[in-house]
């Protein structure tokens, strides 16, 4: 009777732990194995940096536009009603700051990440400069959702071409890429732009890309020759850990994405 009653006793309570309030302790078991600390949301800089108890904070995992660009306020605006004011749980990666001196923090309001959610709604492209880390699978997955909902960063061109550019080749190595015009018609590429996953962009000059032909683009200094564009300005470009190009027409929509 009585090892009944022990084994009864054991089940209630393992079923007691399964019912009460799970996630809090899951919770606290994932902030236990990583390190992390909470601080208060002073001010928002931009869509992904904030100074957080009296630390310029840098949001790992993202990159939001900068001033000027398309979304830059919105992105902002977005951070500082999730955040401003409020007390955050904040995550590092293995680099803990960066060559500014600003901390590098995956933040948590409750359970939310909210460096994530930039990206799920469209304010962020997913940003993993140093290699990729544990988090970057749900960073590309998130793209791939704002991808499926196409709104703001991850809205699709309607440009007549938006079929016709393919991305023939990307190589870190040489840093070049090409891309093809594969349509019957040729296509007004003026002020079309590429991007990687950072700040690094690159403006078509005035531009036709014709029938069955291609175009590369390559990170130097040279001056452009016929249907060989120079990105200039940059050391490099592409990185060998992993990036992303981004291509986007003259209204700022994307026409191609692809990582490596």
């Amino acid at each position: 009777m009585k090892n009944k009653l022990e084994v009864s006793a054991i089940i209630f309570l393992i079923l007691l732990l399964l019912i009460i309030n799970y996630d809090f302790i899951d919770g606290k078991l994932e902030s236990f194995l990583n390190e992390g600390e909470t601080g208060f949301v002073e001010r928002v800089i931009d869509g992904d940096t904030a100074v957080i108890n009296g630390n310029s904070t840098r949001l790992l995992g993202i990159n939001t536009p900068e001033k000027g660009e398309r979304y830059y306020e919105e992105a902002k605006k977005f951070l500082e009603d999730k955040t401003l004011n409020k007390t955050v749980a904040m995550k590092f990666g293995k680099d803990k700051v960066d060559l500014y001196g600003r901390k590098l923090a995956y933040v948590f309001l409750g359970r939310e990440n909210v460096n994530l959610r930039l990206v799920e709604e469209g304010f962020a492209n997913f940003y993993f400069p140093s290699g990729k880390d544990s988090y970057y699978d749900k960073f590309a997955e998130a793209w791939e959702k704002c991808i499926d909902s196409d709104k703001r960063l991850c809205e699709k061109s309607t440009n007549i071409c938006v079929d016709c550019i393919e991305l023939k080749r990307l190589d870190d190595k040489s840093q070049e890429v090409i891309f093809y015009n594969k349509c019957s018609f040729s296509c007004d590429i003026t002020g079309w732009e590429i991007k990687d996953e950072g700040r690094k962009k690159f403006l078509f000059p005035t531009f036709f890309l014709n029938t069955n032909s291609q175009v590369k683009v390559i990170v130097d200094e040279k001056e452009n020759s016929g249907n060989i564009l120079y990105w200039r300005g940059e050391d490099y470009v592409w990185t060998s850990s992993g990036d992303t190009i981004f291509l986007r027409d003259r209204e700022g929509r994307l026409v191609i994405w692809k990582s490596y």
